[in-house]
């Protein structure tokens, strides 16, 4: 654990820290809320209400806003927020070396925990086309998703989905997207990103990617995000794997690297 820790401060020491044609049909989709003085009205997204039980199953914890373990994301979202800000950022992906790091519970997390911010809206996309898990963690009722708007069958708010939470939007997919790579880089993700991107002044768009050794799905993509965030799992990941990818994203804007899955214990603090 020693070396992975040694990595990832190499890693951040190093590290100090873009499409205009959209599609008519994309501008015309993302109707899907109205950001006003209090709460917003969604008027076309679907309003879902998730199961805790399922959430804590798979470990979402900014949900529950008296858990204390969710800290730690509220301290992850104000350093990822005041970096972004700083650059005046909007975009951020996140990824990981290898498959089973906890991605994916790391993207819901800080995102539910930016939408808890009153300044930002929150939009999550499942972008690992070759296996999501974004509806799966968050037990999201099978309906229309991303490869259904991939696939040209339905406009883009058919998808969105908002979880039953304030200023939080989720894209989810539910089925492997073949020719991913291509599909990644195609005209109408670009056209696509861009608008989710652009519609609101406050919105942080997090894309969660496939790991970084397993395709190349990830550096394809990253072109079109402003910055990116890897994460780790302690005890699993090899410090010549953080390494690798680090030299792999060395033209990418790295935020920093989150190591999950640690068994040290936090002290808790009181106010």
């Amino acid at each position: 654990m020693e070396r992975i820790k040694e990595a990832i401060a190499k890693a951040r020491e190093k590290q100090d820290g873009a499409f205009s044609g959209r599609e008519n049909t994309t501008r015309k989709a993302l109707k899907s809320a109205e950001v006003v003085e209090g709460p917003i009205v969604y008027k076309e997204t679907r309003v879902v209400d998730l199961d805790p039980a399922h959430l804590e199953d798979h470990r979402i914890i900014t949900m529950d806003t008296e858990d204390p373990n969710s800290i730690s994301f509220d301290i992850l979202r104000t350093q990822i927020l005041a970096k972004m800000e700083a650059n005046g950022w909007k975009t951020l992906a996140i990824t990981s070396p290898t498959p089973a790091c906890g991605k994916t519970v790391v993207a819901i997390n800080l995102a539910l925990s930016i939408a808890k911010q009153t300044d930002y809206t929150a939009l999550l996309v499942d972008f690992d086309l070759r296996r999501p898990q974004v509806a799966s963690y968050l037990g999201l009722p099978r309906e229309y998703d991303l490869a259904d708007y991939l696939d040209g069958k339905i406009e883009l708010n058919d998808a969105l989905v908002n979880p039953g939470v304030p200023r939080f939007v989720v894209l989810p997919n539910r089925r492997p997207v073949k020719n991913s790579t291509e599909i990644l880089t195609s005209r109408k993700v670009k056209a696509l990103v861009a608008e989710l991107r652009d519609r609101y002044e406050k919105r942080i768009c997090i894309f969660d990617l496939p790991p970084l050794k397993s395709t190349d799905d990830a550096i394809a993509f990253l072109p079109q995000a402003d910055c990116v965030l890897m994460v780790v799992a302690s005890g699993e990941t090899k410090p010549g794997e953080v390494k690798d990818c680090r030299r792999q994203l060395q033209s990418s804007n790295l935020l920093g690297v989150v190591l999950n899955k640690s068994t040290e214990v936090a002290k808790t603090y009181y106010y």
